[in-house]
């Protein structure tokens, strides 16, 4: 009956590529995420906290929520934006999103 099914005979075990050979591809992976995602996050968000602490009155910002105004008060948490004469709105400090060069509600 051998010559209809051919017999599996057990082979010698393959010499394994070592351990670290399987280990550069996921190091080298981690690196350009780090290089790529992770680097310039942490930095963006050191930028932000620095122009949030740097926030004073009489700036004028723009929030994440798209709303222009001039800072008419500053606490800890919170400040409160006037973005019409009148009209004053109180958002939390990690909501603005740039501050803008002094006469830009002027112009716009």
């Amino acid at each position: 009956m051998d010559f209809l099914i051919q017999p599996a005979f057990a082979q010698d075990a393959a010499a394994s590529g070592g351990g670290l050979a399987s280990l550069i591809p996921l190091v080298l992976l981690f690196v350009v995420f780090y290089f790529l995602l992770i680097r310039p996050q942490t930095k963006r968000v050191k930028e932000h906290k620095q122009m949030v602490e740097a926030l004073a009155k009489g700036d004028e910002v723009v929030t994440n929520g798209g709303l222009l105004g001039k800072i008419t008060e500053l606490g800890d948490n919170f400040l409160v934006i006037e973005i019409a004469t009148g009209v004053e709105v109180k958002i939390q400090r990690m909501s603005v999103a740039a501050v803008l060069p002094k006469g830009t509600m002027k112009t716009l």
